[in-house]
């Protein structure tokens, strides 16, 4: 497997490519503040190259996103557009309803639902489960509800996942999302869709976004995705055949950022264990 090229910025890559595909969260913000450089990078790119695309597992449809990035401080100017995990469950959970259907996650991600018509009860009486996340995210994780996981999964109840990452951060702090309590769901018998990232739905509404915005059909060889995740953002882009730049300060700095910077061996090896690879690699973001 060749081994990522390690560039300094984007600037390196302006003849190679017309459209950025980015990942959010990890790369222009952590959750708790926005990164400037990795955004002003992104702006320069759109206002001078073409169009950026923001691709984000967030259970929310894209709207409830742009509020999330403003109130973090991300310019506007960072994005010309912005495609969700939300957005492209949405057609998923329209096939369900009424439903009723057990939704765990947060109040925040009530959006999600809007306008679907669903019915909501608890797992007893549920036909399908639909999950953004644990319920209390500072608190919860995927055992919390190992025991009416095990219920449910002998009943063959389809989950849908509204957001397939399995940790972000958020701030210093790691915290669990959907994807962890889809994972310990299908590791105990239960059917489990997704349509975010790496699966293909959010990469077709993506691009779909992408050729609007330039007017003409996208040609895959000239997009590039942006992502720090490697069993999201980077496999996502390896089965749709796209190049990646793989950022590795996000949920992985931990494993490849040393003392002295980005560590390219640590980078290789944290690829290879999950059979990806990445066509580029970097540290932060930037021009």
């Amino acid at each position: 497997m060749t081994a990522p090229r390690l560039i300094s910025g984007l600037s390196d890559l302006t003849d190679r490519y017309d459209v950025i595909l980015s990942d959010v969260w990890g790369v222009i913000h952590n959750g708790r503040e926005s990164f400037p450089e990795p955004c002003a990078a992104l702006a320069r790119w759109g206002a001078e190259k073409g169009p950026v695309v923001l691709i984000s597992n967030s259970p929310r449809p894209s709207a409830g996103v742009v509020t999330q990035l403003d109130d973090l401080g991300v310019p506007r100017a960072t994005w010309q557009a912005i495609v969700t995990s939300g957005d492209a469950t949405r057609v998923l959970l329209a096939g369900h309803a009424p439903g009723p259907a057990w939704a765990i996650g947060p109040e925040r991600d009530a959006p999600l639902y809007e306008g679907l018509g669903l019915e909501f009860t608890g797992p007893e009486g549920a036909r399908f489960i639909s999950v953004t996340g644990p319920y209390d995210d500072e608190t919860e994780g995927p055992e919390d509800y190992r025991h009416r996981f095990e219920a449910a999964a002998a009943r063959g109840l389809e989950m849908i996942c509204a957001n397939p990452d399995i940790v972000v951060q958020r701030g210093p702090r790691l915290i669990y999302c959907g994807g962890a309590l889809a994972q310990l769901y299908a590791a105990l018998g239960g059917p489990v869709r997704m349509a975010g990232k790496p699966h293909a739905p959010i990469y077709a509404l993506s691009l779909a976004e992408a050729e609007v915005l330039i007017g003409k059909a996208v040609d895959p060889a000239r997009v590039l995705c942006i992502g720090d995740g490697v069993a999201t953002d980077v496999k996502g882009a390896n089965d749709q055949g796209l190049d990646v730049l793989f950022v590795a300060s996000g949920i992985h700095g931990a494993e490849t950022i040393g003392p002295h910077g980005l560590d390219a061996g640590a980078v290789e090896t944290l690829l290879a264990k999950d059979g990806a690879r990445a066509t580029y690699s970097i540290a932060d973001l930037a021009w």
